[in-house]
């Protein structure tokens, strides 16, 4: 009986091992373009649908999940260790809520974080779905050193990847679907172009300005509408005072620094606007000489740095305190001789004054003794 018992307790604990446990979707991205297809032009910008399920959704969690387009290599999830420009690049743009649509932030629902999402938030359910533009086969980043790079999609494999949201990492919400490439039908417009991408649905997505430029070729780095320049404002250069300054011919919404000189002060970053133009202004440090000096921009994304030689200026007040502080500091030597000399002379009549006094007196003692002498005789 007891053997029987034990075979029975055996059978029972082996069968509820080999029970199965709930299976949890995995997260799963799909992209489709104006058409339907999940094809994109390589020689001109497409906006696309991304639409997500089986996604981790937290509840007034922070954050949420970026979706960008870009290429992986390797382990390049960043729960396992995964870095930027190093494991997988994305096209770049700015993190600002009306950037120009190559990047989306969907947020957690009632995430502390909510207001700066441009692709809605994560359903309870794992769902969410959004817009966004790919420029093309050809994309301009930054490597690991801060290089700028030229990521050509016909020869490595591009696509929509998705992590965690504000530096926070979630294994369960890192996805990467690639995408393949075919141009447009002849006399089809291309996909993103207003007249034919599909409207944006509450998500917050914006058509890039470079969806409307003409389409670049595919075998040459998208142009810029100007060469990059880099320009001052020559009433604002002079010393103490604030620099103005303007640059253009940068990629819309990247990331550029102003430095001056050397590294003897720099602002930034600062982000393009959608013609590649910026505007900024640099405190000139202390100490700042008056001549000619240097400032350099620098773009992240295009690598460009344009800089303009200018001369600074001195300070007009700071020189007319200067000249009025050395007109008096001039007399002061001739002042101090001009008092030893008034000195010196008192002195020397003061002397010549007592001198002249015990000469008398002597004198005069000298003539009264005989007086008195011949007064005794008598």
């Amino acid at each position: 009986m007891r053997i029987r018992a034990l075979l029975m307790i055996t059978a029972l604990t082996a069968g509820a091992l080999l029970v199965p446990a709930p299976a949890q979707a995995a997260a799963r991205v799909s992209v489709t373009n104006a058409q339907g297809s999940a094809t994109v032009d390589p020689s001109g910008a497409t906006t696309i649908r991304v639409s997500g399920s089986g996604f981790q959704s937290i509840k007034g969690g922070h954050g949420g999940i970026y979706v960008f387009f870009g290429t992986v290599k390797g382990t390049w999830q960043p729960s396992k260790g995964g870095q930027v420009g190093n494991n997988y690049s994305y096209v770049p743009d700015s993190e600002s809520k009306n950037n120009q649509g190559y990047q989306r932030f969907v947020a957690f629902p009632g995430s502390d974080t909510a207001d700066a999402a441009n692709g809605g938030t994560i359903k309870a359910d794992g769902t969410w779905s959004t817009e966004m533009t790919v420029p093309g086969a050809l994309f301009k980043t930054v490597d690991r050193a801060g290089r700028s790079v030229t990521i050509d999609c016909t020869k490595v494999t591009c696509g929509v990847m998705t992590i965690g949201a504000h530096g926070v990492k979630n294994a369960r919400n890192e996805t990467f679907t690639p995408v393949s490439f075919k141009a447009a039908a002849t006399g089809q417009a291309p996909a993103a172009q207003p007249s034919t991408a599909a409207p944006a649905t509450g998500s917050g997505a914006v058509a890039a300005p470079s969806a409307q430029a003409p389409a670049p070729s595919p075998t040459a780095p998208v142009t810029k509408a100007a060469d990059p320049a880099a320009a001052v404002d020559p009433g604002t250069a002079v010393v103490g005072r604030v620099l103005s300054f303007t640059g253009a011919g940068f990629s819309p919404g990247e990331q550029v620094v102003a430095t001056l000189d050397d590294g003897r002060a720099a602002v930034g970053p600062l982000s393009a606007g959608p013609s590649g133009e910026i505007a900024g202004v640099l405190q000139l440090p202390a100490g700042t000489a008056a001549g000619t000096h240097v400032l350099r921009l620098t773009g992240a994304a295009s690598g460009a740095t344009p800089k303009v030689n200018f001369p600074i200026a001195a300070d007009p007040a700071a020189a007319a305190d200067a000249s009025d502080d050395d007109g008096p500091a001039a007399w002061l030597p001739w002042a101090f001789l001009a008092l030893a000399v008034i000195a010196l002379l008192i002195a020397v009549t003061f002397a010549t004054m007592r001198v002249r006094a015990i000469r008398r007196t002597r004198r005069s003692s000298v003539d009264a003794a005989p007086t008195a002498g011949a007064a005794h005789a008598v």
